[in-house]
C-alpha cells in the first residue's frame, strides 16, 4: 500500500501530500491517522519551520469519508465518538504550532475545506473548488465555519456556502471573496506556495488563527459545533439519506449500516 501522505522538505519547509487519489485522498480513518502522525513529526521537527498541505491530483480532498467512519455501537458511545473524533480532527489544526499552508490544488470538499481555514493562509489552483454541502446532508456546520467563514467572507458569502444553496466557489471565487488569499494557474500551485512559506521562515513567521480570533475561542467553537454534527449524523434524515446515497454508489456495507441505524432509531434513540 502506498504512503498516504507523501512528505519532502526543502529550506525549512516540509510538504505533505495526501496521496490516495484513487479514492480523492478522502478522509478514511487511516488517512486521518496517517495525517495526523505526518503533522505531529512536522510539529515536532527541528528543520521544519512551515509547512504546506496539499493533495496528490485531481483532488485536494473530497472530505470525511462517513461510509468508512461510522460503526454501529451503543448510541451513546457512538454519539461520544462522533463528537471526539470530530473535536480532534480539527483541534490537529488549531494546536498546530507552526505557519501552515494549504496549498489546494482540486476540489476541497466538507471538513477539507473548513479545515483549511484554519491554516494561516489558503493558496487556490484554478482548478480548485470549495464545497460544504452541511444543509443539503442535513448537518450543522464544522471546521468553525459557523463562526469563521462570515467573518472571513462575509455574511451574504458564508450562507450562500453553507446554506441550501451549496454554493462551491471557485478558486478565483475563493479569492475575490477573501476565502483564499491567493489564486495561481495550477502548474504554478506547489512553487508558489513554496515560495511564499519561505518568506514566513526567513521573517520568523509564528502561526497565526484567521481573523483575529483567539486559540481558546476557536476551541470552544469547535467543540460546540462536534455536539452539532454527532446530533446531526444520528438524525433519521440524515441515516435515511446516507443510505441512499451508499446504496446508488453501490457501497452495500456501508449502506447497510445506515439502513439499519435508520430502521431501528425509534428505539435505540430512547438510549441517547
Amino acid at each position: 500500500m502506498p504512503d498516504l501522505i507523501l512528505r519532502s522538505s526543502a529550506r525549512g519547509v516540509t510538504t505533505l501530500t495526501m496521496n490516495m487519489p484513487e479514492r480523492l485522498n478522502g478522509w478514511t480513518l487511516e488517512m486521518m491517522e496517517a495525517l495526523r502522525t505526518a503533522m505531529d513529526s512536522a510539529a515536532s521537527d527541528p528543520q521544519t519551520k512551515a509547512v504546506i498541505l496539499t493533495g496528490a491530483d485531481p483532488y485536494y480532498c473530497a472530505g470525511v469519508n462517513l461510509g468508512a467512519t461510522m460503526k454501529l455501537s451503543h448510541p451513546k458511545a457512538l454519539h461520544a465518538e462522533i463528537v471526539a473524533r470530530n473535536r480532534a480532527l480539527f483541534e490537529n489544526f488549531l494546536r498546530f504550532p507552526k505557519p501552515i499552508l494549504a496549498a489546494v490544488n482540486g476540489p476541497a470538499i466538507g471538513a477539507s475545506a473548513t479545515s483549511a481555514t484554519l491554516c494561516d493562509g489558503i493558496i487556490a489552483s484554478e482548478r480548485a473548488t470549495f464545497s460544504t454541502p452541511f444543509a443539503a446532508l442535513g448537518v450543522c456546520p464544522e471546521g468553525c465555519s459557523s463562526v469563521l467563514f462570515a467573518r472571513m467572507m462575509g455574511e451574504e458569502a458564508a450562507a450562500r456556502m453553507l446554506g441550501p444553496e451549496g454554493w462551491k466557489p471557485t478558486g478565483a471565487e475563493a479569492h475575490e471573496v477573501g476565502l483564499a488569499q491567493r489564486v495561481v494557474p495550477h502548474e504554478a500551485l506547489l512553487a508558489e506556495a513554496q515560495r511564499i512559506a519561505e518568506g514566513w521562515v526567513e521573517a520568523g513567521a509564528k502561526r497565526t488563527l484567521p481573523c483575529g480570533a483567539t486559540l481558546e475561542e476557536l476551541l470552544e467553537v469547535n467543540a460546540r459545533e462536534s455536539v452539532g454534527v454527532a446530533d446531526s449524523f444520528l438524525s433519521a434524515p440524515f441515516l435515511k439519506g446516507q443510505f441512499r446515497f451508499l446504496w446508488g454508489k453501490k457501497k452495500r456495507g456501508p449502506a447497510m449500516t445506515f439502513l439499519a441505524l435508520w430502521k431501528t432509531r425509534p428505539i435505540w434513540s430512547r438510549l441517547l
